[in-house]
């Protein structure tokens, strides 16, 4: 089970600029392409209310407020995403439409029915207390809002190669089949209304990461790139494990709506 520390450090890491680095502007595979397809799934317009969940740097949350029109506030772990955020949202003028506070998944700092829809991505898989989440989301949509979760798969079988911290960091340690994500908002009162795959998005966003791990390597060793710490080996091993469990069927990624009855 995910302690408290490692919830910390996840969140560390994806407020930084090695995690910028490596995985560009979305923190999730398949970017912007499955943002938007989440508003549409959601049904997303100029009169919802959105709230994102795990916002990371805002990029989600100021794209669907760009697309769709709508209101959204974005909540996360990490005061420094929460800054630059906020930031980026002064800087496009959308700062009246779209807002950040920092906040936790299984304790959200909002009323009761304040939302039409809840967005998710690539985060309800670190969650400790997916339960204590999915009742959380459930507390604060209002009748018949919709949640979407786009997040990685993983078979029951243990995938030894992707075990320990990094795997935490990259958001498989307890990630669930898709059955189990659906069981978990069912018993959370929702009706489950699909559930697609997207596992192409995960295998093209592995490769993006390889090619920028190798990048970095090549600019550390020139010392033309300052990263202490960063044991790239273990980096590299463990995307080219990812890359082969993905391919292989043990790993994957959906999108899946669930309606608040």
């Amino acid at each position: 089970m995910e302690t408290p520390e490692v919830k910390q450090c996840c969140a560390a890491f994806y407020g930084s600029d090695l995690a910028k680095m490596l995985l560009g502007e979305s923190f999730h595979p398949g970017g912007a392409r499955l943002t938007e397809r989440l508003g549409q799934l959601l049904q997303l317009d100029e009169r919802s209310h959105v709230l994102e969940v795990a916002c990371g740097r805002g990029t989600s949350a100021l794209h669907l407020a760009e697309r769709f029109g709508c209101s959204v506030l974005g909540i996360d772990l990490s005061a420094e995403n929460i800054a630059v955020a906020a930031e980026e949202a002064d800087r496009r003028g959308l700062n009246e439409s779209v807002q950040f506070q920092r906040g936790d998944a299984e304790l959200i700092p909002v009323e009761d029915t304040s939302f039409d829809a809840i967005v998710c991505e690539c985060a309800f898989c670190t969650f400790p207390g997916k339960p204590v989440a999915a009742l959380e989301f459930h507390r604060v949509l209002r009748p018949g809002g919709r949640v979407g979760l786009s997040d990685l798969t993983r078979t029951p079988a243990p995938i030894p190669e992707l075990e320990g911290l990094l795997a935490w960091v990259a958001c498989i340690a307890d990630a669930l089949p898709a059955e189990q994500y659906a069981a978990v908002l069912q018993e959370a009162n929702f009706l489950v209304e699909s559930v697609e795959d997207h596992s192409e998005a995960l295998v093209e966003m592995v490769r993006q990461v390889q090619g920028r791990l190798l990048g970095a390597e090549v600019l550390a060793g020139l010392e033309q790139l300052s990263l202490p710490g960063v044991d790239f080996e273990a980096a590299r091993k463990f995307a080219e494990a990812a890359l082969r469990a993905t391919r292989g069927g043990s790993l994957g990624y959906l999108i899946l709506i669930a309606r608040k009855a």
